[in-house]
């Protein structure tokens, strides 16, 4: 038996995977896609994780991420507002980072099971008892949630906001332009939603968006939605006519929910966006899933040690998701509101202009400090 299964091999479930598999624990990670592989994401990060990242081994400025210190939006109409970034951050894409981070997982000796689904998760006498569709059944004493925004085992699991239809659709690509400051992360407005421009490594920038189903629904398809809603924004209009495209396809990604979220289900534990997700636009998400992982692998740690009980472990780990995120978390679903709203992001980038301040509390409400 092993002593930990944790589902799903991104950010949170690789680092959770390393910091235990560094302490003497057997550890395997299931992962439905084989590393290297894409994923829709903003691909920005604050520095804030800087500290941790580098005491397991990983300098991303190695891998080829780009510094970032300037903040950018603009509104629908193409009205914008500059700002710096007082901690910073860097670009990075995923396919890159969770590779490396992957390679740092087996020389420790976390075992992988890869292009593996995770079918179901049951408990009997304390055990965990983990179906999948390749390797059959596996039994661990501890079991970790890490498999990103939505899943099918939420629906098994009887996860509440699986039940509840979200209108967000997030869309993303990889392109090359010069148009674009090197050391910027943007966020242009268009009608209900949002796109993130930001550079990453081999020249490359990173452009996500999040829009709404409703908004698909009625241009029919994504080159037309792009077209006749995004490139509205003029910022946008020039990058869509003045980049070139990497991807042949678009990545999407359905039903992304914000909702609030329990943090332990059936006794599995999660972290990382399984465990809560922050508003695209607020730009930290992975810093959020890096630190939680940092969070609960130390407290894993300490249980298998007998320091701690369970119980503590779970009381432990809910006071400190709630007091470094829940703020966040909510700060971010409530800044969306004004976002993709013709009018609202209007009035908030022009709050912005005149007070200053205001723009930047409201990112400070995003970000963390160094960890």
């Amino acid at each position: 038996m092993l002593n930990i299964i944790i589902i799903g091999g991104g950010l949170a479930g690789l680092l959770n995977a390393i910091q235990l598999a560094k302490a003497g624990l057997s550890v395997c990670v299931i992962e439905k896609n084989e590393y290297p592989f894409h994923r829709v994401c903003g691909e920005y990060i604050s520095n804030e994780t800087l500290p941790f990242l580098k005491s397991i081994g990983l300098d991303p400025f190695k891998l080829g991420a780009v510094a970032l210190d300037e903040f950018a939006v603009s509104s629908p109409k193409g009205h914008s507002l500059k700002m710096p970034l007082d901690l910073g951050g860097f670009g990075i894409s995923r396919f890159t980072l969770d590779n490396a981070l992957y390679k740092i997982a087996l020389n420790h000796g976390v075992e992988f099971l890869l292009k593996t689904k995770v079918l179901e998760v049951t408990q009997a006498s304390g055990t965990f008892l983990v179906k999948t569709d390749k390797a059959g059944q596996l039994t661990a004493a501890f079991c970790i949630g890490a498999y990103g925004k939505r899943s099918n085992l939420d629906q098994s699991l009887g996860r509440a906001f699986f039940k509840k239809r979200s209108p967000y659709v997030g869309i993303k690509y990889h392109i090359r332009t010069d148009i674009h400051p090197s050391a910027q992360i943007a966020l242009h407005n268009f009608a209900d939603g949002y796109c993130g421009i930001s550079r990453i490594e081999e020249d490359k920038y990173c452009l996500c968006y999040l829009t709404t189903r409703e908004n698909l629904r009625k241009s029919g398809n994504i080159p037309t939605l792009e077209k006749e809603i995004l490139q509205q924004n003029p910022f946008l209009r020039q990058i869509f006519f003045q980049s070139s495209f990497v991807f042949e396809q678009p990545l999407v990604i359905n039903e992304i929910s914000f909702a609030p979220k329990p943090l332990i289900e059936e006794g599995i534990v999660m972290c990382g966006d399984t465990a809560g997700m922050i508003a695209p636009l607020c730009g930290n998400g992975m810093a959020m899933a890096i630190h939680s992982a940092k969070i609960l692998s130390e407290l894993v740690i300490l249980y298998f040690q007998k320091q701690i009980s369970r119980e503590e472990l779970e009381k432990h780990y809910t006071q400190t998701w709630q007091r470094l995120f829940a703020r966040r978390l909510w700060a971010g679903r409530t800044i969306q509101k004004y976002f993709g709203h013709p009018r609202l992001s209007e009035l908030l980038l022009g709050a912005g202009k005149i007070f200053p301040p205001i723009a930047k509390v409201l990112m400070g409400k995003t970000h963390g400090k160094p960890f």
